[in-house]
């Protein structure tokens, strides 16, 4: 009777280990071409350079205060050559006017942001505090600032605000790091990328065990300090990476972002570093800064690309995501601020197997991401765009494709890959690279934008995630800081209270709405709804409806 009974027995304990299926009420639609995004990445044959296979990134902005957000495309010329100059200067960046009505507009030439280079990424932050949306560009080579006119034009700014940076340019983010209400900025660089040596570096080297050419082997070359530049409150900065001790000294950057992890109303930064330690640093409300990587215990070693931060245990600190290069598994960072109660010090603890996110990711190369809620049910979720940076063997000018994930939060620490249910397995394979996250088409859920290399985009339309309600909020800053970064909402419903705080730079070399996303479930208004600003100030608002974006003035 005990011999019959386990295969009984084995079917009721495995019945209680297997999590429920979720059954999605959201799918992803790619809508790229009906929307008229005619955009395609790079031109001509991939030539097997690292410029050409890291980029590049995208960014969701109202650049134009019309209540919509506009899309920024970065791009590459292509093919590479050894001197440093395209073979075809046609290609250039792309900027789309959103026209209101779930289609774009391309603008480029009339705005004047067009830029020909070897393009990597985007931020969009109003730098001189006068209600119009700027953008910096960042580069193989010199970046660019542009200035936004309010007329629908940019001006060229680079120069007279000194923030050209002659590097090899990643992922960039601004923050208000000092106080002074003015949005500083901080530039991530990668490698010396040798051109003159190229020629010698016709032998393989090993990546993962596996042999590739040298000359698209960060290992082979030189990490580059990042920059760190002050906004002096006159259109103008300086370099001041020395003395805020943020230079990030041998990591080959690719994103930072900038957070208050300890909660004490400054913001801190973390460095996301390719095939190098990655850096966290301490604010002491200054903007001097403290590397506390090794006892923040995120020092991670592994080669990160994109960066996220959100609270997506819903304990009320920030967490970190990055997405992780091959055979190295994405990272899920959860904040202990909480469990120590110690604003103090910066610590994290690494729960990716826990969180049931490791296992799934480790054939994957990840890039952009995103802590965000795309079913409204008031957590936060993860998307991760993937694409390989090895080429196919038979075909060596083209890189390996690879699927892009949606993981799903269950509300108890951990994901459930939901990605063929919600029709992400359903898209072309492609070879993922930046991403950018917003409300495009404002139906109250959150879509997606995502650049392929050497392919065309894919704008993804989130249909279904406002089934549940939601409620966003775009906040305006009353002195210099309007965009007002660095600010906190708290969003307080019966059943739950959500945290957001505004950056201005993550994901991969992307940019992310300002506009803050709360999902709400099945609540139909929100109870309380606090901000707190970057200065300190707060504002409280009371039984605010749900289902609508809403926006809030600083007093």
């Amino acid at each position: 009777m005990l011999l019959q009974a386990r295969p009984f027995l084995v079917a009721f304990l495995l019945a209680a280990l297997t999590p429920v299926m979720f059954v999605s009420a959201v799918t992803y639609v790619d809508v790229t071409d009906e929307v008229g995004i005619r955009f395609r990445h790079s031109s001509g044959t991939r030539s097997s350079l690292l410029p050409e296979d890291m980029g590049s990134g995208a960014g969701f902005a109202d650049i134009d205060n019309d209540g919509d957000i506009d899309l920024y495309v970065v791009n590459i010329p292509g093919p590479f050559k050894q001197n440093g100059h395209p073979t075809n200067t046609r290609t250039t960046n792309v900027l789309y006017r959103n026209n209101g009505n779930g289609t774009f507009t391309d603008i480029t030439e009339t705005a004047g942001v067009g830029h020909q280079g070897y393009g990597m990424g985007c931020v969009f932050a109003d730098y001189d505090g006068d209600g119009n949306i700027d953008l910096y560009v960042t580069n193989y080579g010199a970046n660019v600032l542009y200035r936004n006119n309010g007329d629908g034009t940019f001006r060229d700014m680079t120069g007279t605000a000194g923030v050209v940076c002659e590097l090899w340019s990643t992922g960039a983010a601004f923050a208000d790091v000092d106080g002074d209400n003015d949005l500083d900025l901080y530039v991530c660089n990668y490698v010396t990328y040798d051109l003159v040596a190229l020629e010698a570096m016709k032998a393989e080297s090993l990546q993962s065990g596996k042999p590739v050419p040298s000359a698209l082997n960060p290992h082979v070359f030189e990490p580059q300090d990042n920059v760190f530049y002050r906004n002096n409150g006159d259109g103008t900065f300086t370099d001041v990476t020395a003395e805020a001790g943020v230079a990030a000294r041998g990591g080959r950057s690719m994103q930072a972002i900038f957070s208050d992890f300890d909660a004490d109303n400054d913001l801190d930064l973390y460095v996301a570093n390719d095939t190098s330690v990655n850096h966290t640093y301490r604010n002491d409300g200054t903007g001097v800064f403290t590397d506390v990587s090794a006892e923040s215990w995120a020092a991670d070693f592994r080669g990160s690309m994109g960066l996220a931060a959100g609270d997506y245990d819903s304990d009320g600190d920030v967490d970190l995501f990055m997405s992780h290069w091959v055979d190295e598994e994405n990272a899920l960072y959860r904040n202990l601020l909480k469990e120590d109660g110690d604003a103090a010090q910066i610590r994290f603890v690494d729960e990716s197997y826990t969180a049931m996110l490791a296992e799934e990711s480790i054939k994957q190369i990840g890039w952009g991401t995103a802590l965000f809620d795309y079913d409204n049910d008031g957590d936060l979720d993860i998307f991760v765009t993937n694409g390989s940076t090895f080429q196919e063997l038979t075909n060596p000018q083209v890189l390996i494709a690879q699927r892009d994930a949606l993981f799903r939060n269950n509300g108890d620490g951990t994901f459930t890959d939901v990605s063929e249910i919600t029709g992400i397995t359903l898209l072309p394979i492609r070879v993922g690279r930046g991403a950018a996250f917003g409300d495009y088409d404002n139906d109250g859920d959150v879509d997606i934008f995502i650049v392929n290399n050497h392919a065309k985009p894919a704008l993804l339309r989130n249909d279904g995630g406002n089934r549940n309600n939601w409620l966003h909020v775009e906040l305006i800053g009353a002195n210099a800081n309007r965009n007002a970064v660095g600010a906190k909402i708290q969003v307080k419903t019966v059943n739950q209270t959500q945290v957001r705080e505004i950056y201005a730079g993550d994901s991969y070399m992307s940019f992310n709405s300002f506009i803050a996303e709360f999902g709400v479930g099945s609540a139909t208004q929100v109870e309380s709804l606090q901000v707190i600003w970057s200065n300190g100030d707060t504002q409280t608002l009371h039984n605010v409806p749900t289902n609508q974006q809403l926006r809030i003035t600083q007093k």
